[in-house]
């Protein structure tokens, strides 16, 4: 995982996060709003329904002219007020004397208020039964009390039923939850395909694999990979221009330097032999800073080549220049190793250190190359005189000049490490088991 993926997470964590949080939201207040909905109206519906089994009961209560006895003329029309404490009840009371009571009360009676008028509430009724009441109190003559008309009906079902959709209710928002993160997930990966194929494109580019991205994207995508393209573009015409003018500048200094140094041979000794050191001195400054210049010096946008395929001119070259010097080269470089480097620097860097190592060994030279840490480790070793353990950390230190003339057995090359500075390698100085010097160059991107 990369530092921005570890810091900030990447693009779908983030959106399906969101909507996560957004589920989590908007579903709970949902689910209580219609929850709340749906025991009002039952509410409602039941007090509709109690109000008018209570208007029945109401209608069918009578008075006997003479008598001023009450009767009711009519039964509610529901067995549960004929069922012994079923939690259906109706009772008709002056006050003083119980007039009618439902079969279903047996031997209970109801509460009734004392005031006047249409009560409503809630009881507890025969039982610790939980009871909806509804009281309403009539002046009737021949009776000096009001005669309260009551009807009560137990919750239970009302609370099964607000229960019963309650769970349906929840259990249907978790299942549309669920759905609606797997949909939102499916939208974001779907949405997020061309972003991944333009972070393919970029790593292709990046390996070495492909030299432009794919425009074949949505609008806004299509247009950023076309500007990203251009930039490219831009790069590397950059790059070759930069080389371009190296080599003419190379070229337009050769000539220049070549008759100073003619016309330094016309002088007087002192003379001609100051106008010499001083003209090396200029050359040997060109050639270093053109290097430099002529150098990629990333593997960016490098492809990813052959080593073996690349420097086999370079390593054939110095080998014929070594067996005329005596000095057995040997080497081992797998076919099959490839490394996104730019051809020209890496036969600029084996060059270099190949030339140095052949001129300070004595007889033998050893040159390999081999996967390591994801990139690519050259080793090169000479039997020549070596350098100390003092000036092998001094050169390191100083990170420009490796030289080692100091010792006698100099590279005599910057460009090295600059080169090795730039691809984001790393250069390591030691004493060789040949008994002279030893140098290991890591580069990334070995394959």
């Amino acid at each position: 995982m990369s530092v921005a993926d570890s810091t900030r997470g990447t693009l779908a964590r983030r959106l399906i996060v969101a909507s996560i949080i957004l589920v989590l939201v908007i579903v709970p207040v949902v689910g209580i709003g219609l929850s709340f909905s749906f025991r009002e109206s039952a509410s409602a519906s039941f007090d509709e329904r109690l109000a008018s089994m209570h208007k029945v009961l109401l209608t069918s209560l009578e008075q006997e002219p003479l008598s001023g006895e009450l009767s009711v003329q009519e039964r509610l029309g529901d067995s549960r007020f004929e069922r012994v404490y079923s939690g259906w009840y109706w009772q008709i009371s002056d006050g003083e004397s119980l007039t009618h009571v439902s079969r279903s009360l047996w031997d209970q009676r109801l509460p009734i208020p004392t005031s006047l008028g249409t009560h409503w509430g809630t009881i507890e009724g025969p039982r610790g039964q939980s009871l909806r009441i509804v009281d309403q109190a009539l002046r009737l003559p021949g009776h000096p009390e009001p005669v309260h008309v009551t009807l009560a009906v137990s919750r239970q079902e009302l609370n099964a039923e607000v229960a019963r959709f309650e769970w349906l209710l929840w259990l249907s928002l978790i299942a549309l939850s669920v759905l609606l993160l797997a949909g939102l997930a499916l939208q974001i990966r779907w949405g997020l395909a061309p972003l991944r194929a333009l972070h393919s494109d970029l790593r292709a580019v990046k390996e070495g694999q492909s030299e432009r991205l794919d425009t074949r994207l949505p609008g806004e995508l299509a247009e950023l990979a076309e500007t990203m393209n251009e930039v490219l573009d831009h790069d590397r015409r950059l790059i070759e221009r930069g080389r371009s003018a190296a080599g003419n500048l190379a070229h337009a200094l050769k000539t220049p330097v070549s008759v100073l140094q003619a016309q330094a041979e016309r002088l007087p000794d002192v003379e001609r032999r100051q106008v010499r050191e001083e003209v090396a001195r200029i050359d040997a400054a060109v050639r270093h800073h053109l290097a430099r210049a002529s150098a990629a010096g990333s593997a960016a946008l490098a492809a990813r080549v052959e080593i073996l395929k690349v420097i086999e001119p370079v390593v054939s070259g110095l080998e014929r220049l070594a067996g005329r010097r005596g000095i057995r080269l040997e080497r081992d470089i797998p076919a099959e190793l490839k490394l996104r480097v730019d051809p020209q620097d890496l036969q600029e860097l084996t060059g270099n250190l190949l030339e140095n190592a052949l001129d300070w060994a004595n007889s033998r030279v050893e040159l390999s190359f081999r996967l390591d840490d994801g990139g690519v480790c050259m080793c090169l070793k000479d039997d020549g005189p070596g350098m100390t353990e003092e000036q092998r950390t001094a050169v390191l230190e100083r990170g420009v000049r490796l030289d080692e003339r100091r010792s006698g057995s100099g590279l005599g090359l910057a460009i090295v490490g600059d080169l090795v500075t730039l691809y984001g390698g790393r250069l390591a100085l030691d004493e060789s088991s040949l008994g002279g010097l030893q140098v290991k160059v890591w580069l990334p991107g070995g394959g």
